[in-house]
């Protein structure tokens, strides 16, 4: 197999390399970030960022939670919901 030769713009520059539809940048857990310990069922402003808007909750996919922060706001929003802060559904 040939070795590949690095590709070129016009202006004689070496191109970066895109990243294309099928590529994605891992996020980063917003709690290890912050260095959060525990998450409070109280604070309502976090609990929303992590409901969709029909009531259920965002997968660590989407929000990019690590494992542990992810089942404590699992935790949370159950607890919420439990306590009637929070709704079980939106219609």
């Amino acid at each position: 197999m040939k070795p590949m030769k690095p590709k070129f713009n016009k202006d004689k520059t070496k191109t970066k390399k895109r990243m294309g539809p099928g590529a994605f940048r891992k996020k980063s857990c917003r709690f290890c970030r912050d260095k959060v310990q525990v998450i409070d069922y109280k604070d309502l402003k976090i609990m929303e960022a992590f409901i969709k808007e029909r009531g259920r909750m965002v997968s660590s996919r989407y929000s990019g939670n690590c494992a542990s922060h992810q089942r404590q706001v699992t935790e949370a929003v159950k607890r919420a919901r439990h306590m009637a802060l929070i709704p079980y559904v939106r219609l």
